[in-house]
Parts: C-alpha cells; sequence; structure tokens
C-alpha cells in the first residue's frame, strides 16, 4: 500500500529519534534540519520503504543516510558489533557518482565517530566501498576478506555482483537498498533490469528489504513508488511511504528574446546578440551552468565563449570548460574537481551534468533553446542554488518564435510545478533474457517460480506467462531450426516435463562478459600525434573528416591527420578557425503533455486576440509570463499572422490542421499536430501509409515537435482530413509493424535487442566483436527468425521501437480524441504560400542540405510573403511597435 508521509513532524521530534552523539554532530555542522529531513529520518528509522522526491540541494540524501548510520550504531549498541557482512547497498547510474558518494558518507561517519568520542563512547567506523567496472581486482579481493558495511555500485555491477559466488554471499544480509537518481534509471531498461536485480536479492536475503529511493523532481510519483516498491504473490503492492517535497525550493525562471525581431534579423547577428546575453549574466553571477541540447552545440559554445571572453578580458579561457560524455573519463572528472573547488566560472554541458553529481556552487543556470520538458527544465535550473534556503535560478535563451512559445509555455508550467508523466518501460524481453540466465547460474530453478519472482517488479508485472515461456524456450534453443545454422547455441537447459531450467557450462563467461542494457554504438579514440587521449567521435562524424580539416573537441581545436581503424590522430590547431559539422546525436524531443500545453497556450492566446485588444494581450504576457515586452510582443504578431492567414484557424491541443502546400513538381501536406515529436512520429508513418497506399507512391516523410509534413509527387486530389479520420485504431500497432520493417532504425534496434538477449555476443574469451560485425551478424538473423512468430527478440524490438522510440499509445490517443470529436480536424489550401506556423516544418525537411544561415533566409522569405499575400488581400495587422520593417509596411 502506499501512503504520503506526514508534514507535521517537527523539527524535535526528528532529531530525538537519533542517538545523541548523531543529533550532536549534526547540531554543529547544520543546525536545524530541512523539511525533506524532518520527513523522511522518522520513516527511515522505523524501517519503511520510502520513495523520497526533492530537489538537489535539499539534503533528501544526507537525511536517509543520518537514519541508515543511526540504525546500525544502534546495533552496535545492541549486539557489540556492527551487522556481518554487507548492511547497505547503494545503486546509482553513474559511476561519477559513486565516487562522491563514497567521499559523502565518509564525512558524517567520522564526524560522528569523532563526537561519540568526546563523549566517551568509543564508536567503530562504519566501512564504506565502491564495486563498479573501474574496481581492480585487488580492491574486489580486499572486499572479500573484509567486506563493507555499505556497499556502492551500480545497476549492472550489482546484478554481476549476484552472480559472483563469494561474493554474493557477503549480499545475504543486506536490509536495505537505496536507489539514486531513480527518476533517471526508472524511465529506461537499466531501471527496468535494476527492478529484477533487487527482486533477486530479496530473494537472496530472504528476507524483506528495505528500498529507498531518491528522486529529483518527477511525476506521478504513486507510480515511481510503485517501481521501487513492486509487489507481493497476492499481486498487491508492497507498502511504501512517498516524501513529496518536489516544491520545497524556490525557483527563478525566465524567458529571454535575444533580439526584438526573431525573424529577419540574421543567423549571425542573433548569436552575436545570445552570446553578448550569456557573457552579460556570467558577468553578474560567481559560476554559471550552461545547457545545451547537443555535444556539438556544448563545443561551439565554450569555443565562441573563450575567444570572447580572451577578447574582452572578462575571464581567463582556463575558467571555462565543457563537460558532456564523448570527453574522456579522466577529463570530465578534472571538470567537476575544479568546478568544487571554485575554480572554474563557467562550465558547458549537454545532459551530463542533469544528475546530481555534486559540483558545488552554483548561482546560475542558462539553457540555450528549449529543453523539451518542464521536468527536465526544472532538473537543469535545479543544479542552481544548491541549498534549501537559496532559490534556484534559471535563464532560457530562445532562437526563434516557436522556440520563444514553447519555452514560454515550458517556464510558466515549471513555475506552477506542473511536470511530465515519466514512461516506465513495460516487460522488456531482452532485459528479462538475461535475468533468467543470471538466475541459471543460481542453481536450477522451476519455470513457475521464476516467474512468480519476475511478476514481482512492476516493470514486468502484467508479464504474460506465454511470454516468459518463450524466453525460456528461447534461451533453451527451442524456437526454430535456425540455431546451429547461425551458430546461435542454448544458454540454459530446459526439463520441459518436470518444468525446471538451469545452466550450461559456458554460460557464466557469456553472463559476465556481456551483461548490461546500454547498445554499443561505434566510437573512434581520439589520440593526439604524441599519444595524448582527447575523447571521442561518432564514427559517422569521422567518415567525412579528411586530412586537413578543424574540428572542435573538449572546447579547443584539433586538425585531423589521419584515421587507423577505431583510432583518429589529430595535432592542436589552437587559434585557427574550425568547421564543426553536426554531431550524430538526436536532439531532444519535446514530451506528450508539454506538447499539449503549448498547444492549450496557442488556443487561449488566439482567444484572447479574438476578445481582447492587442495591447491587453501583450500586458498580459508580460505580467502573467514574465516576458520582455519584445518577447510578448513577438508572440502576439506569430498567433496574429496565423489567424488572418488561415482564415482563423490555430492549431492547437484541440484542433488539427491540414494544410495542402503546392510546390511546382509536388504537393505537401502539413498536418499541424501538436503532440511532441514521439507521437507525432507514430501518426505521420500511419497518416502517409494510408496516403501512400491510396495513391500508390512513395510519401517522403518530415517529423517535428509541432507536426509532420507528407511530400507526394504531383498535386493529387484527396479528401486528406476524411483519410486521417478514417486513421485506424486496432491494427495500428500492426500496420507500423509493417511500416517500419525494411528500415535501418529496424536493423539497428534489432543488433542492440538481439546483443542484449546474448544472440549475439560482443564478447566470448578472448575475442570481441566490432559493431560493424555484429551489425552485419544482426541482419543475417533478422532475416532467419522473421518468419517464427512471436521470437521474443523480434517482438522486443517492435516494442522498444513502437512504445520506446515512438509513443504510438499517445498517438492512438490522439486518433481516439478525433474518432470522439474530442479534437477537431479542419484543413486549408492548396496554398502557393504556407501559412506561419508550417514555416518551421517546411523549413526542417531542408536541414539535410541547407546550413543555418540559409535556413534563417528561408523563413524571412516565407514570412515575407506571408505579410505580402495579407497586404494584397488588404488584411490589416494590430499595431506591433517594435517589430520589424517589414511589419509596419505591411501594416
Amino acid at each position: 500500500m502506499l501512503k504520503y508521509a506526514d508534514s507535521d513532524v517537527s523539527e524535535n521530534d526528528a532529531l530525538d529519534l537519533l542517538k545523541p552523539y548523531v543529533k550532536e554532530w549534526f547540531r554543529r555542522k547544520y543546525g536545524e534540519l530541512t523539511p525533506v529531513q524532518r520527513k523522511t529520518i522518522p520513516l527511515v528509522k522505523k524501517g519503511f520503504s520510502v520513495l523520497v522526491s526533492s530537489p538537489t540541494g535539499t539534503g533528501k540524501t544526507l537525511a536517509v543516510f543520518l537514519g541508515i548510520i543511526d540504525n546500525m550504531y544502534d546495533y552496535y549498541e545492541k549486539n557489540g558489533k556492527l551487522p556481518e557482512g554487507i548492511h547497505v547497498v547503494y545503486v546509482s547510474p553513474l559511476r561519477a557518482l559513486n565516487n562522491d558518494m563514497r567521499r559523502n558518507l565518509y564525512e558524517p561517519v567520522k564526524g560522528i565517530v569523532e563526537v561519540a568520542k568526546e563523549m566517551g563512547l568509543e564508536l567503530p567506523e562504519i566501512r564504506i566501498a565502491v564495486r563498479t567496472s573501474d574496481t581492480s581486482p585487488y580492491e574486489k579481493q580486499k572486499m572479500l576478506r573484509n567486506p563493507p558495511h555499505i556497499l556502492i555500485t551500480t545497476p549492472e555491477s550489482l546484478a554481476l555482483s549476484l552472480n559472483a559466488p563469494k561474493f554474493r554471499e557477503l549480499l545475504r544480509n543486506v536490509k536495505v537498498v537505496v536507489v539514486d537518481e531513480i527518476h533517471d534509471l526508472a524511465s529506461s531498461k537499466r531501471g527496468s533490469h535494476l527492478a529484477l536485480s533487487i527482486e533477486r536479492l530479496e530473494n537472496l536475503v530472504n528476507n524483506h528489504l528495505q528500498r529507498i529511493g531518491l528522486s529529483a523532481t518527477i511525476a506521478p510519483l504513486e507510480e515511481v513508488a510503485l517501481f521501487l516498491a513492486g509487489f507481493n504473490d497476492n499481486g498487491e503492492p508492497r507498502d511504501c511511504y512517498i516524501v513529496d517535497a518536489r516544491f520545497d525550493k524556490k525557483a527563478d525562471i525566465r524567458v529571454i528574446a535575444p533580439v526584438e525581431d526573431l525573424v529577419h534579423t540574421p543567423a549571425e547577428a542573433i548569436n552575436e546578440a545570445i552570446y553578448r546575453k550569456i557573457v552579460e549574466l556570467i558577468k553578474k553571477h560567481r559560476t554559471t551552468l550552461v545547457f545545451t541540447n547537443t555535444r556539438s552545440a556544448t563545443e561551439k559554445v565554450v569555443f565562441k565563449l573563450r575567444k570572447l571572453m580572451e577578447k574582452e578580458k572578462v575571464l581567463d579561457i582556463d575558467e571555462i570548460e565543457a563537460h558532456h560524455s564523448s570527453l574522456s573519463r579522466d577529463v570530465r572528472l578534472e571538470v567537476e574537481e575544479r568546478l568544487k573547488k571554485g575554480e572554474l566560472r563557467v562550465v558547458v554541458s549537454s545532459t551530463s551534468l542533469e544528475l546530481g553529481i555534486d559540483i558545488g556552487y552554483i548561482d546560475l543556470v542558462i539553457l540555450l533553446s528549449s529543453p523539451k520538458s518542464a521536468t527536465r527544465l526544472l532538473q537543469r535550473v535545479g543544479r542552481s542554488g544548491h541549498h534549501i534556503r537559496e532559490t534556484s535560478k534559471g535563464r532560457i535563451i530562445v532562437v526563434d518564435r516557436d522556440d520563444l512559445v514553447e519555452c514560454t509555455v515550458l517556464a510558466k508550467l515549471a513555475s506552477e510545478r506542473k511536470i511530465d508523466r515519466i514512461r516506465i518501460p513495460k516487460n522488456p524481453l531482452d532485459v528479462l533474457t538475461q535475468h533468467i540466465v543470471g538466475l541459471a547460474l543460481e542453481g536450477d530453478w522451476k519455470i513457475e517460480d521464476a516467474y512468480k519472482l519476475v511478476k514481482r517488479t512492476y516493470s514486468f508485472h502484467d508479464l504474460s506467462y506465454q511470454d516468459f515461456l518463450s524466453v525460456i524456450y528461447y534461451l533453451a534453443g527451442k524456437l526454430g531450426d535456425f540455431y546451429e545454422y547461425q551458430r546461435i547455441y542454448s544458454k540454459i537447459w530446459l526439463d520441459e516435463e518436470k518444468g525446471v531450467f538451469g545452466r550450461k557450462r559456458t554460460t557464466r563467461m557469456i553472463y559476465y562478459l556481456n551483461l548490461g542494457v546500454i547498445p554499443d554504438e561505434s566510437k573512434i579514440k581520439v589520440f593526439t600525434v604524441d599519444g595524448k587521449y582527447v575523447g571521442d567521435l561518432e564514427e559517422g562524424f569521422t567518415e567525412y573528416l579528411t586530412p586537413g580539416d578543424l574540428f572542435i573537441l573538449g572546447g579547443r581545436v584539433y586538425e585531423f591527420i589521419q584515421s587507423k581503424g577505431v583510432i583518429a590522430i589529430v595535432r592542436r590547431a589552437d587559434g585557427q578557425r574550425p568547421t564543426v559539422p553536426t554531431w550524430f546525436s538526436e536532439m531532444l524531443p519535446l514530451s506528450f503533455d508539454s506538447a499539449l500545453e503549448v498547444g492549450r497556450f496557442r488556443r487561449i492566446i488566439s482567444s484572447m486576440l479574438d476578445k481582447t485588444s492587442f495591447e491587453e494581450v501583450v500586458d498580459y504576457l508580460v505580467k502573467e509570463y514574465k516576458l520582455q515586452e519584445h518577447a510578448a510582443r513577438s508572440i502576439c504578431n506569430y498567433i496574429m499572422e496565423q489567424k488572418l492567414y488561415a482564415n482563423n484557424i490555430v492549431p492547437s491541443d484541440k484542433l488539427i490542421l491540414i494544410e495542402i502546400f503546392d510546390e511546382e513538381n509536388h504537393r505537401n501536406i502539413i498536418v499541424h499536430s501538436l503532440f511532441g515529436r514521439r507521437a507525432n512520429d507514430a501518426l505521420a508513418r500511419l497518416y502517409a501509409y494510408i496516403v501512400g497506399s491510396k495513391l500508390g507512391v512513395n510519401v517522403k516523410l518530415t517529423v517535428t515537435d509541432n507536426g509532420f509534413m507528407l511530400t507526394l509527387p504531383g498535386h493529387p486530389d484527396l479528401d486528406y482530413v476524411k483519410l486521417f479520420k478514417e486513421m485506424p485504431l486496432d491494427n495500428a500497432w500492426d500496420i507500423l509493424k509493417k511500416v517500419i520493417r525494411k528500415t535501418d532504425l529496424l536493423k539497428r534496434r534489432f543488433r542492440h535487442v538481439a546483443v542484449r538477449s546474448f544472440m549475439l555476443l560482443r564478447r566470448y574469451k578472448d575475442t570481441e566483436k566490432s559493431v560493424h560485425k555484429l551489425q552485419l551478424n544482426a541482419e543475417e538473423l533478422l532475416k532467419a527468425v522473421e518468419e517464427i512468430r512471436d521470437f521474443p527478440v523480434l517482438k522486443e524490438t517492435y516494442r522498444e521501437i513502437l512504445m520506446d522510440y515512438m509513443h504510438v499509445d499517445e498517438a492512438i490517443k490522439v486518433i481516439e480524441g478525433v474518432k470522439k470529436g474530442e479534437i477537431e480536424v479542419k484543413s486549408i489550401g492548396p496554398l502557393d504560400v504556407p501559412t506561419p506556423f508550417a514555416h518551421s516544418i517546411v523549413v526542417h525537411g531542408y536541414t539535410d542540405v541547407v546550413l543555418m544561415e540559409d535556413m534563417r533566409r528561408l523563413l524571412a522569405r516565407l514570412h515575407d510573403l506571408v505579410l505580402e499575400k495579407l497586404k494584397t488581400l488588404n488584411i490589416k495587422l494590430p499595431s506591433a511597435r517594435n517589430e520589424s520593417n517589414m511589419v509596419k509596411e505591411a501594416i
């Protein structure tokens, strides 16, 4: 059963639960408890499972470990010794967090021991150790001889530990499992993997585990608590308390439009204005964290800021650093350490500093462009003001009008604490495969008992027995006759008559060498001519480089010399002007919940423009959304231009606009669907399949957060609204499976799933297969298994693409809304100039062949054509002072 924690626990009541020396240490060090600490300590002390959700800097981790440490010393006082073996397992997604955690735990343990000594008590020191893939064999042996009381680890290392024969025995006394950054883990297959590991750990200790989850701002809390706690064998949720302290910390979030005219200002001028604004903000603050949405943008920003700061003599260039996942671990750790010591004024990151690594004092977070969800916005801004009493301060700098509208909505949602719902993967069969092999390594298992264990987790609670059996049969080599031909060998033995399975002789090595859910992407390691490791590049990026090309990595310029296999040789080229192609990394997609709010905002402002004056709407936006006046005017102009040009049709959360835009040799069907890119991806492929089947032609697709575009040869006349309304509900899944069957997406994802399912082995004995070889093998296997009904590896590939990559369930919600009449579908066209809201969708289709400057020129030209069209129709825009000359002329 899930319960919310009591919010009325007093400071004294909470502290009086602690041992006098623990209480005294806390008083000396921190003075008083934060609200989240007052709620959490009593629950941890009493041994309850608890999910704690609060922003960074509110003291949730300390609250949890104070309760745990206090309980361990209580055990010592009663028994004359600390608990035997490992007592607490702390799991975090990042190895860097683990090193942080060890340091952060040593401080209170040592402090408490010293205070106790002053009080005349000799306490033993609680041992703390880290076990990850970086841990040396020597350290692991040391743990076997003298096990830590608190083990700090990662999901993957915990799974391996459960099958390490000697170390496994040390886990039998575990009483507490702490999962840090549970919001990050739960939303991925790593979380599903961890959930099964914790269930296996509970089975090993043969007793109830106290489960504690630490999370940043997240929703819905009940679902995350279920993920943490799981179910009992009767199918009822286990008991878990929820400490909801998500909004205990104040946040000051504002949107900044760097120029008054976001349409006609050249890209170079906008860039200059953005950097001027960044420099201005940096000057006013001690330490600034800048978030971009891609690693390539991170490199560009660091490079540009260094040049600018050096020129203006504002900062030393060594006070600005980049931090992202493609930099070497040593470089990242150095940046984190310098940040903690206060040696850096600016750090630019993509997503690598979103999680709770201790990075010391940050007083401002700048976001360049939309973070694509209110939750991510709060998490990023929450990195500033690293204390409960400090306000988290964030500034979002926008680059165009769509970005302005989106960020305005996200900032308001974050300020009102309306956040997106988490998506937790359900029944990932490749994860299940690894754990069935893990179970087999433990000993012989009855199929029924293993199925019961798996179903206790939230991730697999509704797993069908048939799907579970299909994984067992696949691992036992009993699905089809392709195994020997493809050199795929069974990983377990199965006695069908007795309903029992167990391990085969070679299984342990396969499990140890291939466990984990993070797919291998092909990386090129970059070294300087004198052998210094710089970082990694995407393989696709390196393919385009020729000797003499200049690029940025780690905020520095390098000249490409040559490549040898998976190694690139470079030399430093400081001071030279680089050309940086786009990195092969996806831009973040706008979430479904946030997209709906953007649509709602459009609808509300459009309605206000009908009922009240233009100036009153501008004033409303300035007051309610804390916008600059020119930004508010820009939004009003944008929506008003759409209304005037598109017969008062403004696409929103309740209205889909299908716009027909004709060019010389083809017709573009632009569907304005504000449901986020993942839902739109599924909608676009379904609609393209229906239109393409009707016409018997191939359809080119462009998908964005705010809609999608079908490009057809010629100018075919169809009832496009009727076709959209007829999109199927019952067989949407089957149609999409058919659509993606021949795509590279399926081939690549099948490789990922086949590797996770031990169908393809990355490593075996002393050999390691390259990603290239694995991909070729995967395509052969795909042909062999696609005729086998519900083959689990292929079934999981389709599930991953349709549910984790595309969000077909959200697309189905949209189709249901259309069929029920809750969402209107209207059309406009044929047009020779697209409507204002369509411009970014149309231009998006050209992004692979048009440079940024040319793209902005195209947007400006489309805007001018709209205004010229309005002028010829004698339609006037309302007064909009401070807008571009073109708008003034149109008036």
